[in-house]
């Protein structure tokens, strides 16, 4: 799980309203929405480092490694950041390597609500582009 600053609000909201549901998986987030997360909803979430600090780059890597199965990141489309090129990078891998991706609250709810969510035997096709 990711977030902005101003859409990690609405990430907590989220993440304390689908605590149940998230409880039963291994949670990673970057480190600043992290740990209000945890502080808000309790959840055991592995800490990454900041997002700007290099955790874009490590929940890529983790998904480059196929270690991760969806990503949650609420992002901001109206601010420009320092670490922009990070954001796409994140975002261009996960869907290189067809990971299911919420970038807001609505997507986040299509997700967590689908039953091959919950499904042990699903993991969506890596379909890497070959060049």
């Amino acid at each position: 799980m990711v977030a902005h600053d101003n859409k990690k609000a609405d990430l907590m909201e989220w993440a304390d309203f689908n605590r149940g549901t998230l409880a039963l998986h291994d949670l990673y987030a970057t480190g600043g929405t992290g740990r209000k997360i945890v502080d808000k909803t309790g959840l055991r979430i592995k800490l990454l480092k900041d997002g700007s600090h290099g955790g874009d780059m490590e929940i890529g890597a983790l998904i480059a490694n196929e270690k991760l199965d969806y990503l949650i990141f609420f992002w901001d489309p109206l601010k420009s950041l320092p670490h922009d090129v990070d954001v796409k990078a994140l975002l261009r891998i996960a869907v290189l390597y067809n990971v299911p991706t919420a970038c807001n609250r609505a997507t986040a709810d299509l997700i967590i609500s689908s039953p091959l969510f919950q499904s042990e035997r699903y993991r969506p096709k890596k379909n890497i582009a070959r060049i």
